[in-house]
C-alpha cells in the first residue's frame, strides 16, 4: 500500500502570483511616471505670458515658477502630482497691446483665466495620454506577453482615475488667496500691498485709462497758448526718471519725445524695479524714439539693465563720462548702490557714497575742455559737489519734482516719477502723477533758457498740466534769477485753463523714493 503523498501549501502560488501583479503594477506605474516626466509637458501663452505647464510628483497644490525672482505656491487640492507652471517670457507685443488698449485692459483676467483652463485641459489629456502609453510600452518590453499592455492600461486607467477623484474632491479654491512665496517673492507682499488693495486701485486706474490718454493728445493744444521758450532758436531735450517699468511711462515718454520734437531724452535712471531679467525683457526698444537717449544707472538698475540699454544704436549711458547731444556737453553718474530690496533698510545708508561719487563727477566736469551744461546724478545728494561747475543738474530718485538753486549758483532739478512710482501706485493712498520736464537750452552756451513740467494725474486721475518757466536772460548770456511761469491746465472736460499753480490733482504727499 503506497502512502499518499505530501499535501503542497497554495503559499507558494499566492506568492508568486502576487508577486507578478506587484511587478505588473511597478512597471505600469514606472513607465507611465518616466513618460509623463519625459513628455507631457504643453507650453501656452497665458495673457502676455509664454508659460510652460507640467505635472510633477509631489503632493497636490500648483506652483508658480518666476525665475529669477522665485515662486509662489498654493494649495488648492490634494493627490499624487502637483500643477507647475513656468513663466519663461512676457511677449512684448501682447504686453503693449494689453497696457494700451482699454478694452483689453478690461478683459485682461478673463482672458487669463480662459488661457490657463484651456492650457490646464490640453495638459490633462497629454499627461492621460503619456501615461497610457509609457505604462504600456514598459510592461510589454519587460514581461514580453500580449496580454500585459492591456493589463498595464487598466492600471495606469485606474490610477488616474483615482488621481483625479482625489484632487476633485480636494479642490480648495480659496487658497488661492493665501499662496506661498520663495525667493525674491517673499517680498511681494510688502513690496506691492494687498491683493485686494490692488484689485481695487487698478480697476479704478483701468476706468480712467480712456480718459486720461485721450487728454494727453489735448495736452499738445495748450502749447500755442503758451509763451515761446525763447526769442531765438533752443534745443530741446526731455528729463525723464523713476519710470519703474510703468508702460504708460514710456508711452508717455515717446507721446513728448514726438510732439515737442526734442533733440534728445535725458533718463537720471530707475527704469526698472528689480534690475533683472524677467524686467529686462520687458524694457521696449528706445531706438523706436530716433532721438539721442542719454541714460544713468538708479539704485534700481542693475549692470546688466545697463549694458542692454547700452547696446541699442541711440543709447549712451554714462559712467562718470560724458556725451555731447546736440551741441550740448552732458556728464553723468550712475548711483554707487544697488538696492532694489527695499526691506534692507540700506536705501538712505552711507550718505557720504553719494557725496564721493558726485565729487567724482565734478572732477571729470573740471577736466573737460569744453565746459558741461549738464549734469546727471540719480539721488540729489550727488549734486552738491557739482555746485559751481556745471550750471545745470538733473536728478530724481524722491518722485517729488523740485526745482532749487544751490549756493554756488548751479540750478538743481529733482524729477518726480515718469512712471507714476510703477505697481507702487497701485499700493498708495493717494495717486502718484506721472511727470516729466521739456528743458530748453541755448545752443552755443548751454544755458536753460526755458522748460516745460509736464504731469499727467496717476491713479483714478485724468487731468494733464503742462507748465512753462522762462528764465530772463542776463547779462553775460546765462540765465537770471527771476522766472516767469505761465501754466497752461487741461481738467477732465478737455478744455485749456490759464492759471498759475493749478493742476488738478489733489495735495498729496509723495511716495517713497526709489
Amino acid at each position: 500500500m503506497t502512502e499518499p503523498s505530501p499535501r503542497r501549501s497554495p503559499w507558494p502560488g499566492h506568492a508568486r502570483r502576487a508577486g507578478r501583479w506587484a511587478a505588473r503594477i511597478g512597471l505600469a506605474l514606472g513607465g507611465a511616471l518616466v513618460a509623463v516626466l519625459l513628455f507631457a509637458r504643453t507650453d501656452a501663452a497665458i495673457g502676455p505670458f509664454d508659460a510652460s505647464l507640467a505635472f510633477r510628483p509631489a503632493g497636490g497644490g500648483a506652483q508658480v515658477s518666476v525665475p529669477p525672482l522665485g515662486a509662489l505656491a498654493v494649495d488648492v487640492y490634494d493627490g499624487p502630482l502637483r500643477l507647475d507652471v513656468a513663466l519663461q517670457r512676457v511677449d512684448q507685443d501682447r504686453a503693449q497691446a494689453l497696457a494700451s488698449d482699454p478694452v483689453k485692459l478690461a478683459g485682461v483676467v478673463d482672458r487669463v483665466t480662459e488661457d490657463l483652463q484651456g492650457a490646464v485641459v490640453r495638459l490633462v489629456w497629454l499627461t492621460a495620454f503619456w501615461a497610457l502609453a509609457g505604462g504600456a510600452l514598459t510592461s510589454w518590453a519587460v514581461l514580453h506577453r500580449r496580454r500585459e499592455p492591456l493589463i498595464a492600461l487598466g492600471l495606469t486607467t485606474a490610477v488616474l482615475a483615482g488621481t483625479g477623484t482625489v484632487a476633485a474632491a480636494t479642490w480648495r479654491p480659496e487658497a488661492l488667496s493665501q499662496p506661498t512665496y520663495t525667493g525674491l517673492l517673499v517680498n511681494a507682499n510688502s513690496l506691492i500691498g494687498s491683493a485686494e488693495d490692488i484689485v481695487a486701485r487698478f480697476d479704478a486706474y483701468r476706468a480712467s485709462l480712456e480718459d486720461l490718454v485721450s487728454n494727453v493728445g489735448t495736452l499738445y493744444a495748450t502749447l500755442s497758448a503758451l509763451p515761446a521758450p525763447s526769442e531765438t532758436d533752443t534745443v530741446a531735450l526731455l528729463h525723464v526718471s523713476d519710470i519703474h517699468l510703468n508702460p504708460a511711462g514710456f508711452d508717455l515718454m515717446e507721446q513728448v519725445a514726438e510732439k515737442f520734437a526734442v533733440d534728445g531724452v535725458l533718463d537720471t535712471g530707475d527704469i526698472t524695479d528689480w534690475g533683472s531679467e524677467p524686467e529686462n525683457r520687458l524694457l521696449p526698444s528706445v531706438s523706436d524714439l530716433e532721438v539721442p537717449y542719454v541714460f544713468i544707472r538708479g539704485n534700481h538698475d542693475s549692470a546688466v539693465t545697463a549694458a542692454l540699454l547700452a547696446a541699442q544704436p541711440n543709447v549712451t549711458v554714462l559712467d562718470d563720462s560724458d556725451v555731447t547731444v546736440a551741441g550740448i556737453r552732458i556728464v553723468g553718474t550712475p548711483d554707487p548702490r544697488f538696492t532694489p530690496d527695499k526691506s534692507t533698510g540700506d536705501d538712505d545708508a552711507g550718505p557720504e557714497v553719494l557725496i564721493e561719487s558726485g565729487e567724482e563727477l565734478a572732477e571729470v566736469a573740471a577736466d573737460l575742455d569744453t565746459p558741461a551744461a549738464v549734469a546727471l546724478v540719480h539721488d540729489p545728494k550727488q549734486a552738491p559737489p557739482l555746485d559751481g561747475i556745471v550750471p545745470l543738474v538733473l536728478a530724481g530718485h524722491t518722485h517729488d519734482r523740485d526745482v532749487s538753486v544751490l549756493d554756488g549758483g548751479t540750478r538743481l532739478m529733482v524729477q518726480g516719477s515718469t512712471g507714476g512710482a510703477g505697481l507702487r501706485a497701485l499700493q498708495g493712498e493717494y495717486p502718484e502723477p506721472l511727470t516729466c520736464t521739456v528743458l530748453y537750452l541755448d545752443p552755443d552756451t548751454g544755458a536753460l533758457r526755458a522748460y516745460d513740467e509736464i504731469t499727467l494725474g496717476g491713479l483714478g486721475q485724468t487731468d494733464v498740466t503742462v507748465q512753462r518757466t522762462l528764465l530772463p536772460v542776463a547779462a553775460g548770456g546765462g540765465s537770471a534769477e527771476g522766472e516767469d511761469t505761465t501754466d497752461g491746465s487741461v481738467p477732465q472736460d478737455g478744455v485749456p485753463q490759464e492759471g498759475v499753480g493749478t493742476t488738478g490733482l489733489p495735495s498729496a504727499p509723495s511716495s517713497p523714493p526709489g
